[in-house]
């Protein structure tokens, strides 16, 4: 019997208790899978990310791309009632999510022990920047301060340049990954044991993890680490190069796709030559090879350098705009733009997360939600509050 498309976390009850980019970029790729997102705000301002430009008719487009798929509610979490509203959403909830610095949440009353009392198969997923112990627990952490500190900036940038940052905020979408990867395994173990768990992950961690390249260096010999530029900090030639019109990189990652590239070039005798035979050899003399590929890209095209390399079957491309992907047919063959609508910006574009199930629906379209619009509608029909005790919450300035 033909199994029919579905959503893989549809049922799935999730919390969201986070704001700004990594928790709410957790919270989106479950959403992305059919989860039913609960996205808690404060009445009146919302979230922070609310806040962060571009705003199109008074909307943020950065807030509706990270929110896309949820249910916003307004809730006063410095009031008593705010407080008991959490609470009783936790208890039907499988999963929560939040990104406070750590002790927020047991000073709320809403920690893992006391939640996991009301609700033991409830997951409990805290997202921080530096952890919930260590030297630096305390510390408020932003994208930037987590690549500086991490060693990322050290080793991004050309040379003899300023360290730089990379060109988004990759410690908060790393970390938001990795929280979503934690939550899927935590689902996977409470199908054996019927028990949650809490979860905890730090933005200065998950970075630090992914710098493998500079850890393989660092951790096993005397060399030092630091900015190479597009280079390979240990492989050569692997690098980018202007041609007459655009720049191209290419990446020789073995000798026989080296040896290509001498090929493309039309220059296989430099195979042979002692300065370019070996991997040691090329790094050793870098500048010399670089110089030689430069001068042969810098008489062609984007096009024909191009040409010439893919011939050969060397790993090559151009170096493109944001605008160049956008035109180049690959999104739309991908299906990385899906159809979504927003109260404020109408039928809108988002970005849903690039994994590929078979026998699995898109969730489409997204709605990202104007502030605390589904509030009353939520606390109907996951409470079972009636009008007039939501207009009581109300009057309390609870919601």
């Amino acid at each position: 019997m033909t199994q029919l498309p579905r959503h893989l976390f549809a049922g799935l009850r999730v919390l969201d208790l986070t704001r700004v980019m990594s928790g709410p970029f957790c919270t989106a790729m479950l959403a992305d899978l059919g989860a039913e997102i609960i996205k808690v705000e404060m009445p009146g301002f919302g979230e922070e990310g609310r806040f962060f430009a571009p705003h199109v008719n008074g909307e943020s487009t950065y807030f509706a791309l990270l929110n896309r798929g949820k249910r916003s509610i307004t809730v006063n979490m410095k009031s008593p009632e705010g407080i008991a509203l959490i609470r009783d959403l936790a208890k039907r909830a499988d999963v929560l999510v939040e990104n406070f610095r750590p002790g927020v949440m047991e000073r709320l009353g809403l920690d893992y022990a006391t939640l996991q009392a009301d609700n033991p198969r409830l997951i409990y997923a805290s997202i921080s920047g530096f952890g919930q112990q260590g030297p630096f627990a305390d510390w408020p952490a932003f994208d930037l301060v987590i690549q500086a500190m991490s060693g990322l900036m050290s080793v991004t940038g050309e040379r003899d340049g300023r360290a730089t940052a990379v060109g988004e905020s990759i410690a908060d979408i790393a970390t938001g990954m990795f929280a979503a990867w934690g939550i899927a395994a935590a689902l996977y173990d409470r199908e054996r044991t019927g028990f949650g768990r809490r979860l905890e992950v730090a933005m200065l961690d998950s970075i630090f993890s992914m710098l493998l390249t500079n850890l393989s260096r660092r951790l096993f010999t005397d060399r030092p680490v630091g900015r190479v530029g597009n280079r390979h900090p240990e492989t050569y030639p692997v690098d980018s190069f202007a041609t007459r019109d655009g720049e191209i990189v290419l990446v020789g990652f073995s000798e026989a796709i080296v040896k290509r590239i001498y090929e493309a070039m039309g220059k296989p005798e430099l195979a042979a030559d002692p300065r370019f035979k070996t991997n040691h050899d090329r790094n050793v003399h870098e500048s010399e090879l670089r110089q030689v590929i430069g001068d042969w890209a810098a008489s062609l095209t984007q096009q024909e350098a191009l040409a010439k390399l893919q011939a050969c079957d060397v790993p090559a491309a151009p170096i493109w705009s944001l605008d160049d992907l956008l035109a180049s047919g690959h999104v739309e063959a991908r299906q990385l733009l899906q159809p979504g609508v927003n109260g404020k910006l109408g039928d809108i574009q988002v970005v849903p997360q690039p994994v590929r199930f078979s026998d699995a629906a898109l969730v489409a379209p997204m709605r990202a939600p104007t502030l605390g619009e589904d509030t009353d509608d939520v606390l109907r029909d996951e409470l079972g509050l009636d009008d007039a005790a939501i207009a009581k919450l109300r009057a309390a300035k609870a919601i």
